[in-house]
C-alpha cells in the first residue's frame, strides 16, 4: 500500500465532498436541517458545541464522502494496483461514509473546548498563544477525525496521516478561498 497514493486519494475525495457540502450550505433547503448537534445542551453554563455545529453538515458530508470515495475509486479502475486499499466500489463507499462521519465529528471536541473557554462560534481566542493553538487545531481537527475513522476501517499507513495533515489544510484553505470568491462561502477560512 502506498502512503502517498492513499493521501492523494483522501484529499481528492474530500475536495469533491467539500464542494458538495459548500453547495449544500448555500442551498436554502439545507436550513431545514440546522438543528444543533448538542440539542441546545449546556455544560458549566455554556453550550456544549454551540449553534454552528448542526445536523446540516452531517446530512451532506456522510453521503457526499461515500459517493466521492466510490467515484474516485471507480475512476482509478484498479485501486489496489494503484497502491490503495483492496476494496470493492461498495467498500470504498462504506469507507467514505465512515470518513465523512469522522470528518464532521472531528470538529466537535475543538468546538467543546472553545465553548468552555468562552470563545464564540467563528471567533478567535483573546490571548495570542491560545489563538495560535486554536488556529492550528482548527486546521487539522476534521482531518484527524477523518483519519481516525478511516484507520478503524482500513489499514492506513502512518505516512498517510502525516501527508494528509500537512497537505490537507493547504488544500482546505485554497478551496475555502476559491469558494468564497465564487460566492459559495461567506468567509474565506
Amino acid at each position: 500500500m502506498s502512503a502517498l497514493a492513499c493521501a492523494w486519494f483522501l484529499i481528492a475525495a474530500f475536495v469533491i465532498a467539500g464542494t458538495a457540502q459548500t453547495a449544500w450550505f448555500a442551498a436554502p433547503m439545507s436550513w431545514r436541517f440546522a438543528w444543533p448537534v448538542d440539542g441546545g445542551a449546556t455544560f458549566r453554563g455554556r453550550r456544549v458545541f454551540g449553534a454552528n455545529k448542526t445536523v446540516r453538515g452531517f446530512v451532506v458530508m456522510v453521503p457526499a464522502a461515500a459517493l466521492a470515495f466510490a467515484l474516485v475509486a471507480a475512476l482509478i479502475r484498479d485501486p489496489a494496483s494503484a497502491g490503495l486499499w483492496p476494496l470493492s466500489i461498495a467498500g470504498y463507499a462504506l469507507l467514505g461514509a465512515c470518513a465523512g462521519v469522522g470528518f464532521m465529528a472531528g470538529e466537535l471536541p475543538n468546538s467543546f473546548v472553545k465553548r468552555q473557554l468562552d470563545v464564540g462560534p467563528g471567533d478567535r481566542a483573546r490571548t495570542p498563544v491560545v489563538a495560535a493553538v486554536q488556529f492550528l487545531i482548527d486546521r487539522i481537527d476534521s482531518g484527524v477525525g477523518m483519519l481516525l475513522a478511516v484507520s478503524l476501517v482500513a489499514p492506513t499507513p502512518p505516512m498517510t496521516w502525516l501527508l494528509v495533515l500537512v497537505i490537507g489544510p493547504t488544500f482546505h484553505w485554497v478551496f475555502s478561498v476559491v469558494m468564497f470568491y465564487l460566492g459559495l462561502k461567506t468567509r474565506p477560512a
